[in-house]
């Protein structure tokens, strides 16, 4: 099922998905993840939510290569671009290094109501 966040106005948002490759070793992963990252990347300014996948990443096929999906929300995609571009961005973006040596790949898009 696939939903639109809206804000308060009912405007659309755009959307960075973050989409981790499964780690060598999971539980050091979600250790560093959830324990040292996400509280960096909730510093990011404009970011107004930050959700992750519950339980593995599948596909309709089966298994998915993928070990952890993060969505961040901000109000555009200006948005996106001044928030990497702030100090605490930089500094989010620069942590992938410590904890995704599987690799990981990022999309950005604006939604819209359909």
């Amino acid at each position: 099922m696939f939903r639109v966040r809206l804000d308060v106005q009912g405007k659309a948002m755009a959307k960075l998905l973050v989409m981790y490759k499964k780690p060598a070793d999971a539980a050091v992963f979600d250790a560093y993840y959830f324990d040292k990252h996400v509280p960096l990347a909730k510093t990011i300014p404009g970011l107004r939510a930050y959700e992750v996948n519950a339980g593995p990443v599948g596909t309709p096929q089966g298994p998915s290569a993928l070990h952890l999906v993060a969505s961040l929300t901000f109000d555009s995609m200006e948005a996106i671009g001044a928030a990497f571009a702030s100090k605490e961005g930089r500094a989010t973006a620069a942590d992938l290094a410590n904890f995704a040596k599987a690799g990981a790949e990022m999309l950005m898009f604006d939604t819209k109501p359909v």
